[in-house]
């Protein structure tokens, strides 16, 4: 299961925490679709800091229940020192609805990862041929920040898939060191505004 999750949650500091779990490690949500439309209570201000994660699949998940809204968050000075999937995943689809803004990441250091840095906006896993949409409602994104992140290996540093109804806004990669990457450095779809600054990897394995 997840470390910890948040759910509509305001104002939580995580600090000197280890994870050691078969999923997510740190997991921003706000509740999915009509129920938490109806509620409208975001999830916000949360610092996590000072945190190491032994094992599990994604160092800071956002999503993909979202529906209530996220933002101000902000993760510093952790560690994944062996391997995670992915180290910032911001996960969402077209039923959601609700926003994601203003979530940093800093000063991390990852062993091997899939992705050190994921958006992907059609996240659906076993429903999407299971139940049907009922209501369309695309997930606002705006300020996603990455700075200072190094990373032993990975598949690919970032890869950003946004939605053409909505695109991504304001991505900021910068002060991020990979050792090896395995398939790809990056991939960009749907965002506006994406900015690399000293984004580096010494070798590149195909």
């Amino acid at each position: 299961n997840d470390g910890i999750d948040f759910e509509m949650s305001r104002n939580f500091l995580v600090e000197d925490c280890s994870f050691d779990q078969g999923d997510d490690a740190v997991v921003i949500k706000a509740g999915r679709n009509q129920d938490a439309w109806r509620l409208n209570t975001p999830c916000e201000n949360i610092v996590i800091r000072n945190c190491q994660i032994l094992k599990g699949h994604t160092l800071l998940g956002i999503g993909s229940e979202i529906s209530g809204g996220i933002r101000n968050i902000y993760m510093h000075d952790c560690t994944a020192p062996n391997s995670v999937m992915r180290l910032f995943f911001v996960k969402t689809n077209h039923r959601r609805g609700g926003f994601i803004e203003n979530v940093y990441m800093k000063n991390v250091q990852a062993g091997m990862a899939q992705r050190v840095l994921e958006i992907d906006t059609e996240v659906l896993y076993q429903w999407k041929d299971l139940v049907p949409t009922y209501e369309e409602r695309i997930t606002r994104i705006d300020g996603i920040y990455m700075d200072k992140v190094t990373c032993e290996s990975a598949d690919a540093i970032y890869e950003l898939k946004g939605d053409a109804k909505l695109p991504v806004k304001n991505v900021t990669i910068k002060n991020v060191k990979v050792g090896e990457v395995k398939k790809f450095v990056k991939k960009v779809n749907n965002v506006e505004n994406a900015v690399e600054k000293n984004v580096t990897y010494e070798r590149e394995v195909k």
